[in-house]
């Protein structure tokens, strides 16, 4: 049984914690989670981690992610998906709920919302084509115009950069969670191992320093429009 609001609001006081906007979203975020989320509906398809992860994301305020061989998922179009999940053999059924749970999952973009985004992919990233070269020129022009949001920031990482801390680490993403109220947690990926989240401070510090190493090598983010645009006539 979850703990009640009123119970809440009672050890809130015996720990001293009287700030009212404080003790406002608390309560806010004790409400919301007596609620169904709306990822629980696709739990038999994507699996409990992921609707855990999910979950993190959806509460995240700051999200920063390493993509070395496919479009960072958030971004990727419902063909793009598809085509992923296809080249694993998923079956068709599964490829669709997966599908609209990828592009579900892209409403914690909006501009709107007081979350930010850092992405560095690898170079590989833009020229792996996906799909077929439709697919590919819809994902490239896509990717173009999420960078354009005031609340994300794209970086390429350049096969000039050579061998690099991200090879080793290979997909990752840190979270830090609004309000401060959780440590932040990373999150490893792996076709064929998955997901895992790792929450113990050591690690997930070493993660956040693998990144900061990337960004400082990766491209401006002023350069991405160029690089997609080269990548696009490359398509043919």
């Amino acid at each position: 049984m979850g703990l009640s609001l009123v119970d809440l609001r009672a050890l809130l006081q015996l720990y001293g914690v009287d700030d009212r906007a404080v003790v406002d979203g608390l309560v806010e975020m004790g409400k919301a989670s007596r609620k169904r989320a709306w990822w629980d509906d696709f739990r038999e398809y994507i699996g409990d981690t992921m609707v855990k992860f999910i979950g993190l994301e959806s509460s995240a305020s700051i999200i920063r992610q390493n993509q070395d061989e496919l479009m960072p998922g958030l971004m990727q179009t419902s063909d793009y998906a598809r085509a992923v999940q296809q080249i694993y053999g998923t079956p068709a059924d599964v490829v669709e709920k997966k599908t609209e749970v990828r592009i579900k999952r892209q409403e914690i973009l909006d501009p709107g919302r007081s979350a930010k985004f850092f992405f560095v992919i690898d170079e590989s990233v833009l020229h792996r084509v996906v799909g077929g070269v439709a697919v590919m020129r819809e994902q490239l022009l896509q990717l173009k115009e999420f960078s354009r949001q005031p609340n994300i920031s794209i970086q390429v990482l350049p096969f000039s950069a050579g061998m690099h801390i991200g090879m080793k680490l290979g997909a990752f993403s840190v979270l830090e969670l609004s309000g401060g109220l959780q440590d932040p947690v990373a999150v490893t990926e792996h076709p064929a191992a998955g997901l895992a989240i790792e929450d113990k401070a050591e690690q997930v510090s070493d993660f956040v320093e693998a990144f900061l190493q990337l960004e400082a090598i990766a491209r401006p983010k002023e350069e991405l429009e160029a690089r997609i645009e080269r990548a696009i006539r490359d398509l043919g």
